[in-house]
């Protein structure tokens, strides 16, 4: 059977692709598990330090949920269909959010749907100027259901992602890049490079320090400032007693490159 993720190991970074190019990487029940086992794995292999995500093929990043699997799914009613396909969506896009390490989406074409909630819940995304994004969900008359209602307009705000999400309407990275749901536009040709040069910067840092500022950010964006702030705290006092913040300190003072063992 065909491998529906792959995953190559390369300086501290983990290259995963989603592989089903004659479904346009469509997101089937095996491909998402597939995918939340990937990750399980990098989470406990300390060579890696940083994740990129792309799409296998040259037209799709990912084109969403598989719909006649999904609709499968429909057809048994309305627990039946949260339960293998809502929960299992929310569960991977969750788990992006959240994961300790960062993760760079690689955007290499169509990001529909489940595709495009992927891009919204990754901590960082480059885009391919081939790239397509949508929200088309509403065209088959669903909402979307993989974390599309809410972390959309809370990258672009409620009325501009209420319009995408409303209309259905593709949009260009360009587009993408205003709403905030990709860091940054290059040609085609340019998007792996990119990608890889984007996680290198990081990998310059700390892995802990890295950990904590995710950490911070997502826990802390929808709770009030207060308690946003408590949060930073504690991700601090968590990096005081590692052996990272007292190598960074110690390179600092010395005027030389600090060199970080992730403890």
């Amino acid at each position: 059977m065909t491998k529906t993720v792959l995953m190559d190991v390369q300086d501290n970074i983990a290259l995963l692709t989603l592989n089903r190019p004659e479904k346009l990487n469509a997101l089937n029940y095996a491909t998402n598990d597939r995918l939340l086992e990937r990750l399980d794995d990098i989470e406990d292999d300390d060579r890696v330090r940083a994740v990129i995500l792309t799409g296998a093929g040259d037209r799709a990043f990912s084109a969403g949920g598989d719909i006649p699997e999904f609709s499968e799914s429909v057809k048994q009613g309305p627990e039946a269909a949260v339960k293998a396909f809502v929960r299992r969506g929310q569960a991977m896009t969750g788990r992006l959010e959240a994961f300790g390490k960062p993760v760079i989406a690689a955007v290499n074409g169509i990001a529909f749907g489940g595709g495009c909630e992927i891009t919204e819940a990754v901590h960082l995304a480059v885009a391919s100027d081939r790239a397509l994004f949508a929200k088309p969900e509403i065209n088959i008359g669903i909402p979307p259901t993989f974390g599309g209602t809410q972390r959309l307009p809370r990258l672009a705000g409620r009325k501009r992602a209420l319009e995408l999400l409303l209309t259905g309407d593709s949009f260009s990275p360009d587009r993408a890049m205003e709403l905030g749901l990709v860091n940054r536009v290059v040609p085609h040709a340019e998007l792996m490079p990119a990608a890889f040069e984007l996680a290198g910067r990081i990998l310059r840092h700390s892995p802990l320090a890295a950990s904590r500022i995710i950490t911070a950010v997502t826990r802390g964006l929808n709770t009030t400032i207060g308690e946003g702030l408590q949060i930073e705290s504690e991700q601090f006092a968590r990096m005081v007693p590692t052996e990272d913040i007292r190598e960074g300190l110690d390179a600092w003072i010395n005027r030389r490159n600090p060199v970080y063992t992730g403890r």
